[in-house]
């Protein structure tokens, strides 16, 4: 086969070619000649046969400019197929996102964490051992259910499994060793003219030393800062100097509201610490017990630095100053008055969070924490006193939701959401004790709802194996709602309070109420009926338990 030099075209065997204008040399005329002016075309040949399917190759006369259009031809195909690919690539994204939120998708989402199955035969019955590989996202494609029936399965093979089976209390020794520390800076004895447990601490330092300087409270939080600048400017003042040496007075609380979250337990601080003889941390919620003395901050942040002992009592200096104003008064050294002010903290992590123990405390053979929050503060305080309001579970953990979640909120996302919760609790109960998988946190991490913080009795007995039965006050967030004068004197009296003036009485319990739920959230609407309905399944076992041991069927939210 022969070529062309100047155009590159196949030279043909019956030398069609030689009309090519190049190849006829430089006297060539483009306008007479009856190929450049279109009145002969010439078809391509391959091996003397004409290729009639395609199309009519024309020889141009300038070359140049064929091989810039054909690149710009291209040029232009690229860019339009480059074009269709985005487009493309964002409807198919559009259509996973809606298709995976309505459970319209013809394939598996890998969006949702789990699924159920109208069958109960195709169910995921492999082995549940390995924790961590069955908290993992299912395959199953079924993204959306609100079939009763089969999540009523589901609820039925976690009842079986319950089992409220007594924990066994560590020894003092044991936790000594786990907290050493802690135990080296809060002493076993209180002083006695104080009603609120305090003791006196030797300072060692001078006039210029800063004694907030590392407090991890003042440093990870801005709003805290305003409090400790004050602080630092009284320090001085309040400090007890006796035989050349500086001392200051060092306060646990007397009293603590451990739970649960949701239940009004920010409205009741807020009503408490209008009582005259009532002071507080210096913020409500310092989750020192559960989680900052662990080096949590924010769940989703992970670990930082522990905070020590030191940092959490530092909170309690403002009550600290007046508790000493009232001992060092000319009063309280001449007639031995006594404090009769009190220290709370109001945490409402503290009955129930104890996530943190995997990472710092030795693994038990069953699954479960050797540790809890309450053996330490037992260990401290065991005079301590305890106060819990609770509320329907099934309200409480709707009101949960929509406090917590950030976007996309309604109430089948709710549903669906309590769908995954349930089964993933299911699969822990399978192979572990109810006890390990409320204190899960791998289990607590994964589901999408905290459904455990309903499960009051739970925690409840946990902190019966350590507190006397009158040391723990238990409340109702429909009673307090309802009648909140009566819950009130409940309280005043439990924490042995004195008598208030009908003013101050008033200001206690004719303020607003504090926390209610927002506008936004209220516009979303109750939950589904379904979702309704399940949960009530879900939690009556557990609230038939919590009415026994409370000898109260109030508890059993009948009528909510």
């Amino acid at each position: 086969m022969r070529y062309c030099i100047n155009c590159c075209i196949h030279l043909l065997p019956n030398d069609l070619h030689r009309q090519c204008f190049r190849c006829r040399g430089p006297d060539h005329n483009n306008q007479k000649c009856p190929v450049c002016r279109g009145e002969n075309k010439i078809p391509l040949y391959t091996d003397s046969k004409q290729m009639k399917w395609l199309a009519v190759l024309e020889v141009r006369t300038d070359h140049c400019e064929s091989w810039n259009g054909l690149f710009c031809l291209r040029k232009g195909k690229l860019c339009s197929l480059m074009f269709g690919l985005i487009i493309m690539t964002l409807v198919m994204v559009s259509y996973i996102l809606t298709g995976a939120k309505h459970g319209l998708l013809l394939i598996p989402s890998p969006f949702h964490y789990g699924a159920f199955a109208s069958n109960p035969s195709l169910m995921d019955n492999e082995s549940l051992s390995d924790m961590k590989d069955h908290y993992q996202p299912s395959k199953m494609n079924i993204s959306y259910v609100k079939d009763y029936p089969s999540i009523k399965l589901i609820i039925d093979t976690i009842t079986s499994k319950i089992e409220f089976i007594t924990r066994q209390r560590p020894d003092l020794e044991e936790l000594r060793k786990q907290e050493p520390h802690m135990f080296s800076v809060i002493p076993n004895k209180f002083l006695p003219n104080s009603k609120n447990p305090c003791w006196y601490e030797e300072y060692r330092g001078n006039t210029t030393t800063d004694p907030y300087a590392t407090n991890s409270y003042a440093l990870y939080s801005k709003r805290f800062r305003i409090i400790f600048d004050y602080l630092r400017k009284v320090f001085w003042n309040h400090l007890y100097h006796y035989k050349d040496k500086h001392y200051r007075l060092r306060c646990l609380p007397h009293f603590y509201i451990i739970g649960q979250p949701k239940c009004g337990t920010t409205d009741l601080y807020d009503r408490l610490r209008l009582h005259p003889d009532v002071r507080f941390s210096a913020i409500k919620e310092p989750h020192w017990w559960t989680r900052k003395r662990f080096g949590i901050i924010r769940l989703r942040d992970g670990f930082h630095d522990r905070y020590p002992v030191e940092d959490y009592l530092d909170l309690f200096d403002l009550a600290a100053h007046q508790i000493q104003g009232v001992l060092q008064s000319d009063e309280g050294k001449e007639h031995g008055r006594r404090n009769n002010i009190i220290i709370g903290e109001a945490s409402a992590s503290t009955m129930w969070d104890n996530n943190a123990w995997i990472f710092f405390y030795d693994n038990s053979t069953e699954g479960e924490p050797p540790f809890l929050i309450q053996d330490f503060i037992h260990a401290f305080q065991p005079n301590a006193k305890l106060i819990i309001m609770l509320r329907d579970p099934v309200e409480r953990l709707y009101s949960d939701y929509l406090y917590f979640a950030s976007a996309n909120k309604s109430a089948e996302d709710f549903h669906e959401k309590v769908a995954e919760s349930l089964q993933l609790f299911e699969g822990c109960v399978l192979d572990y004790s109810l006890r390990a998988c409320v204190y899960n946190n791998t289990l607590n991490n994964a589901m999408p709802v905290r459904l455990q913080v309903g499960l009051y009795v739970v925690y409840l007995l946990d902190w019966l194996t350590v507190f006397n039965k009158d040391q723990i006050l238990v409340l109702r967030l429909e009673d307090h709602a309802s009648n909140m004068r009566y819950t009130m004197h409940m309280v005043f009296q439990f924490l042995d309070l004195g008598p208030l003036s009908e003013k101050q009485e008033a200001l206690i319990t004719k303020s607003p109420a504090s926390n209610t739920r927002r506008p936004e959230d209220r516009s979303l609407g109750p939950m589904l009926p379904t979702t309704k309905a399940i949960l009530r399944d879900f939690y009556r076992p557990f609230n038939t338990k919590l009415a026994q041991v409370l000898f109260d069927d109030a508890f059993l939210w009948k009528r909510t």
